[in-house]
């Protein structure tokens, strides 16, 4: 499975009819493209228990969470309108994001993550 993930954070000055449309384009698109397995979206939660939450340097509002079958499914939903429609959305909307694409695998499978190499 491969697994894209968009941290990002809408703009401070965004209105609520903004952010709300942000989002609002993201769930649009999970419905719109055929190669998407699973579409989640989440708010980051702080915990503020000492250790690995204050060492991060950045802070990301929001995180969606997008999964493929496979390499194909990935490209056909980067190279799909809903995609672009979203992209039109972040470069208005955010203030920040990262996006990285994963092959994910079951715990008990991961020596073929190892075996396959950078």
């Amino acid at each position: 499975m491969i697994a894209h993930v968009v941290l990002f954070s809408p703009k401070p000055d965004l209105s609520q009819a903004d952010r709300r449309a942000l989002l609002d384009a993201l769930v649009a698109a999970s419905a719109d493209i055929p190669s998407i397995r699973r579409f989640r979206v989440g708010k980051r939660v702080k915990h503020w228990l000492p250790g690995y939450e204050q060492l991060m340097r950045d802070d990301y509002e929001f995180a969606a969470i997008i999964e493929f079958d496979d390499m194909d499914g990935l490209k056909r939903y980067i190279g799909h309108s809903s995609h672009a429609s979203i992209g039109q959305h972040f470069t208005a909307s955010a203030s920040r994001s990262l996006a990285y694409d994963y092959e994910v695998v079951d715990s008990s499978e991961m020596s073929q993550l190892l075996d396959r190499g950078p």
